[in-house]
């Protein structure tokens, strides 16, 4: 969210908890900064920002303006606004404003954004630019992150193709989800298989093709005491057979991979490249690791993580 449009909206919401009666359209146009001069651009401007509060919880009461044509009009009752102080150490509002900053995928911007626009209007200075030189990033690269997200977050049953380890074809599952967790750099969601009438874990990198919504928004439940993240431990806690790689590797490429390498040395078939060999677990993640270099590397064995790459890359042409 900008700096202006934040500026604006907090201008609204100061404007209409302020007042003592439905203020018109017009007269909050004429109160607030930052709305355009033409009146058609406001009216636009000023329903895309009703919405806006109305996402963000802030109780908008609509109501008849004492005008005489009895124009609608808007205001916010203080008493359904009230919220208790809000107390923060100096560390809290700069720890929340940086994690504000981790969220930059689409899919969570705007409720970071939203967030902070919450503890500003509570006089929180949680300004997400007061730690130059941290830039931290959480990344959510699988193409299920999206749609999982908003399943978890409405209640919504989804469906999906599931790759489970060691299998070589992909299974549709049903599922209830319950949450989405990160643990060591991998996504998971956790719910309930239907199929199964079972709790299941599903690792995001192995889910093949797209998530489709698969019944209405408020219809999953949660049952209550569910700590998703405990079952994504629990589920994670499996022991991994560790494995090597053996990559092709472009002269001037790959120096995290040249870093975690256990071997090193110049590829005689192919000047100006080195072979590489690296531990891996996990065939998902690593392909999709892999893939992020593009032409810089190429997996020559073994074969079940070459073919992850090879899809991971055709999906990204697709």
């Amino acid at each position: 969210m900008s700096r202006r449009k934040t500026e604006r909206l907090l201008s609204l919401v100061v404007c209409l908890l302020s007042a003592r009666k439905y203020l018109t359209a017009s007269q909050i146009r004429d109160a607030v900064p930052g709305y355009p001069e033409s009146f058609d651009a406001f009216k636009r401007m000023f329903e895309r920002d009703k919405d806006e509060l109305r996402e963000l919880g802030i109780p908008l009461e609509t109501g008849v303006a004492a005008t005489p044509d009895e124009e609608p009009g808007y205001r916010i009752p203080r008493q359904a606004y009230g919220l208790p102080e809000i107390r923060l150490e100096p560390d809290e509002a700069a720890v929340l404003g940086l994690a504000a900053r981790v969220w930059r995928r689409a899919e969570l911007a705007g409720a970071a954004a939203g967030a902070l626009l919450k503890l500003r209007a509570a006089g929180i200075d949680a300004e997400e630019t007061t730690q130059p030189g941290i830039e931290p990033r959480l990344q959510t690269g699988e193409a299920a992150f999206g749609p999982l997200w908003e399943a978890v977050r409405d209640r919504r049953p989804v469906s999906f193709r599931h790759r489970g380890a060691g299998r070589s074809t992909a299974q549709q599952r049903h599922l209830e989800p319950w949450g989405v967790v990160n643990r060591y750099g991998r996504w998971y969601v956790a719910g309930l298989d239907t199929d199964r009438g079972e709790t299941r874990v599903f690792r995001l990198s192995r889910i093949d093709g797209p998530v489709a919504f698969a019944g209405r928004a408020g219809t999953v439940t949660v049952p209550a005491g569910t700590d998703v993240r405990e079952l994504v431990r629990e589920w994670d806690t499996a022991p991994q057979v560790r494995r090597t790689a053996v990559l092709q590797v472009r002269h001037g490429a790959g120096y995290g991979l040249r870093r975690g390498a256990g071997s090193v040395r110049p590829d005689p078939a192919r000047p100006g490249w080195d072979l590489v060999e690296i531990p891996f677990t996990d065939v998902g993640w690593h392909g999709e690791h892999l893939a992020s270099f593009g032409a810089d590397v190429v997996v020559v064995e073994p074969a079940d993580l070459r073919e992850a790459v090879i899809g991971r890359l055709k999906g990204v042409l697709a």
